[in-house]
């Protein structure tokens, strides 16, 4: 089945946050989980400190402890593209004190690309709730690579340029996005993944690689200060967080519909009563003006949606990116 367009597909959630400003408070109508919880709730971080996952799920982490009376913690456990912190969450106890910030790379992608990995996307993760869909652009480091333009781009690289492509990691919309832009241009470019958003952000600033294609929540901030030239994004349609930027289709690469996401999972076997409960209450955090105002502010935009939603989202997903890694012929550097 094909995914439908981003602005499309988002619709529904943004009506649905609108719709949980009127939610009454969750605790008194779920009977299972009225006891709960009763002690601290790990957030499981599975990418670095400093990246906008990280950033999002510190405030969303930061919203549920208000609206639950219990602290909500950040455990950042990166590595491996996010396969090692989200094998820890399914290696978890599932009695909802342990959740994890899944992502395109640890639900959709990395299934494809490792040739081992160390969880079943699918079966050993009860999904709770999307959080974040962004889509990714194409920058570069004007300073060290002067192209105007996508053409620009490939006949650098063509002339020797040497181009390197950071992504945040292994099995990243970004690090996809790398693959097809190559196999659309044949362009001799060179890969680099990082461990996190935040580390290649910074070599990208720094001028030890040229080009990213990152997500909108980490580089509008250094777009906008002028730091990154922005190109293109990488979805079928222009963002409304930026409409001035074409598409890649528009600026003459077909076929590009990639964008990133991040959303809550936990341990298979996680009571079903729980797994509601902590959506109901993420579809209220998410419907906090203020949360949303400055999330939708760095180009994130919030999209809530039911356990079953997202379950069916990350089926989709998962068929999707096996046929992207396939055709690309995407691998684990």
């Amino acid at each position: 089945m094909r995914l439908p367009r981003l602005a499309t597909r988002l619709l529904p959630h943004a009506l649905l946050a609108l719709g949980a400003l009127a939610l009454p408070a969750v605790a008194p109508h779920a009977q299972g989980a009225s006891a709960w919880p009763t002690k601290p709730i790990r957030l499981i971080v599975p990418f670095p400190a400093g990246g906008a996952v990280d950033a999002t799920s510190r405030d969303l982490a930061k919203k549920l402890s208000e609206q639950l009376g219990q602290p909500v913690v950040v455990d950042n456990r990166p590595g491996a593209g996010g396969n090692i912190g989200m094998d820890a969450v399914a290696k978890s106890a599932p009695d909802g004190y342990t959740i994890g910030m899944g992502a395109l790379s640890t639900h959709a992608v990395n299934p494809a690309l490792f040739a081992k990995m160390p969880y079943d996307a699918v079966k050993d993760f009860a999904p709770v709730s999307l959080v974040v869909v962004t889509p990714n652009v194409l920058v570069t480091n004007p300073q060290v690579l002067p192209a105007t333009d996508v053409a620009g781009i490939v006949a650098a690289a063509k002339a020797g340029g040497k181009l390197n492509c950071a992504s945040g990691s292994n099995g990243s919309a970004g690090h996809l996005a790398c693959e097809l832009f190559k196999l659309a241009t044949g362009a001799p470019i060179t890969h680099v993944p990082y461990k996190g958003g935040g580390p290649a952000m910074t070599d990208l600033l720094g001028g030890q690689v040229q080009m990213m294609f990152d997500n909108m929540a980490s580089a509008m901030p250094q777009i906008k200060a002028g730091k990154l030239r922005a190109f293109a994004v990488t979805t079928p349609k222009r963002s409304a967080l930026a409409p001035e930027l074409p598409t890649m289709a528009e600026a003459g690469i077909k076929d590009f519909d990639v964008f990133t996401w991040w959303g809550v999972l936990a341990p298979a076997g996680t009571p079903p009563d729980i797994v509601k409960r902590i959506s109901l209450e993420i579809q209220r955090a998410l419907a906090a003006p203020e949360l949303r105002e400055k999330w939708l502010a760095s180009g994130a935009e919030p999209a809530a949606d039911t356990p079953d939603e997202f379950r069916a989202f990350i089926g989709r997903e998962l068929t999707k990116y096996a046929r992207i890694v396939r055709d690309s012929g995407a691998r684990v550097d």
